[in-house]
């Protein structure tokens, strides 16, 4: 009691500095859960306020950003066929990882809380929370070399038009973080797609073109210098070698193509170009189950996507007009970012469908939508992101005609 007692000691006057009064609620609420937290009420069963729910998010998704820290670097260097194996400079994978993926996380972060903070002042009420997650997710689903004015300009539209401008944190209609993607792909289209962006430090994936490096490998050669470690050196792309990920490959050969660059295992394991945090499919199921478990996630929702892209793919395979979807329906869940998008975006509770038969339709049109724009949009080799925000949009709708039902049928019992 004596921290809290000190921390309300230091309390800035609301009135005299609001900003300042702002930031010290956002971090003693942090810190401590706030007193005014429902417990044994009607709809309340516990003392879990809304900071906490969203830290347990961000704690789902920590395997994630440890192999995506790993993988940045392990593609760097597979591209120059250097320590080819998994733990063949691990060191040094690891170290260009955090040397990619630090700034991200800052960026993201600094100007996505710098506007929230903004915002709370001016209203005159505490930080919401809600940015937490969105902070943690920005990073993991975009590309490792993304220039951070564009990922900054990114966070300042989602953040501003997609939550604030509808009343912040809980009445947004579309998932903040899909958002702030969605204005990269569209606005600037080169940097999110192709084969150079999934594979980072060099000025593109081509035989010959030299790795490009900074004063953080410096920093760190010397940090390796002290623990006689290798260091960065440098290299070249090799012949042969290419940035492609698996659904690229899968759109312009099907199967064939794929499996003739990765083997399955590089697939579920995540040793293969893609957005940061999508790789592993085994570190994102077990940050899927953690949020099932706690009763964060709904169930409901990841199930019924399964359902919705697996038949869909089935369709597909039965139909089989492209090599693309000849692809075994069950492999498409080894390719891209299904699994991320089903425990991380498609179950954000404030986009989502909050009625049990709407959270079953949502996801299930979720997976089913999501691989038809998959596998028969020649653009766009993935579909969840899309997918989900054309859903974001009908959440209201399918929770009205669920409610509706429930009236009519009680009317006519009546």
């Amino acid at each position: 009691m004596g921290l809290i007692d000190y921390f309300k000691k230091i309390e800035p006057d609301k009135k005299k500095s609001p900003f300042l009064h702002t930031a010290y609620d956002a971090f003693f609420t942090f810190l401590a859960t706030p007193n005014t937290v429902t417990k044994g009420g009607v709809h309340m069963r516990d003392g879990m306020d809304l900071k906490r729910t969203m830290v347990h998010v961000v704690l789902a998704m920590q395997l994630c950003y440890i192999f995506g820290t790993y993988n940045i670097g392990h593609q760097h260097f597979a591209a120059m066929g250097q320590y080819l194996g998994i733990f063949e400079g691990f060191h040094l994978k690891l170290a260009h990882g955090i040397i990619k993926l630090l700034p991200l996380f800052i960026v993201s972060h600094v100007v996505g809380l710098g506007i929230e903070f903004w915002y709370a002042a001016k209203k005159g009420h505490a930080v919401e929370e809600g940015y937490l997650v969105t902070g943690a997710l920005i990073p993991l689903i975009m590309p490792p070399d993304l220039p951070l004015w564009i990922l900054a300009l990114s966070i300042i539209f989602a953040v501003i038009l997609v939550k604030e401008a509808f009343g912040g944190t809980g009445m947004n209609i579309w998932n903040v973080a899909l958002m702030s993607r969605l204005f990269v792909f569209f606005a600037y289209p080169t940097t999110i797609s192709g084969d150079d962006v999934w594979v980072s430090g060099f000025e593109h994936v081509r035989e010959g073109f030299e790795a490009q490096y900074g004063w953080g490998h410096s920093l760190f050669n010397t940090i390796f210098g002290w623990m006689g470690l290798d260091g960065f050196t440098g290299g070249q792309v090799v012949d042969g070698f290419t940035g492609a990920t698996p659904l690229a490959l899968a759109y312009q050969g099907g199967w064939e193509a794929v499996t003739a660059v990765y083997s399955t295992s590089d697939m579920w394991w995540g040793t293969i170009p893609g957005s940061i945090g999508e790789s592993n499919k085994l570190f994102i199921l077990l940050g899927a189950g953690f949020l099932l478990i706690t009763g964060i996630a709904s169930w409901r929702i990841m199930l019924s996507m399964f359902v919705g892209a697996a038949l869909m793919g089935m369709i597909m395979n039965a139909w089989g007009a492209t090599p693309f979807m000849e692809v075994p329906w069950f492999y498409q869940f080894y390719m891209g970012s299904f699994f991320f998008a089903m425990a991380f975006m498609a179950t954000d509770p404030v986009t989502a469908a909050s009625t049990n038969a709407g959270k079953i339709a949502y996801g299930f049109l979720i997976g089913f939508i999501g691989m038809i724009v998959r596998v028969m949009n020649p653009a766009y080799p993935e579909g969840w992101m899309l997918a989900i925000i054309f859903m974001n949009t009908f959440a209201p709708l399918l929770d009205r005609l669920v409610l509706n039902a429930h009236i009519s049928k009680r009317l006519k019992s009546a």
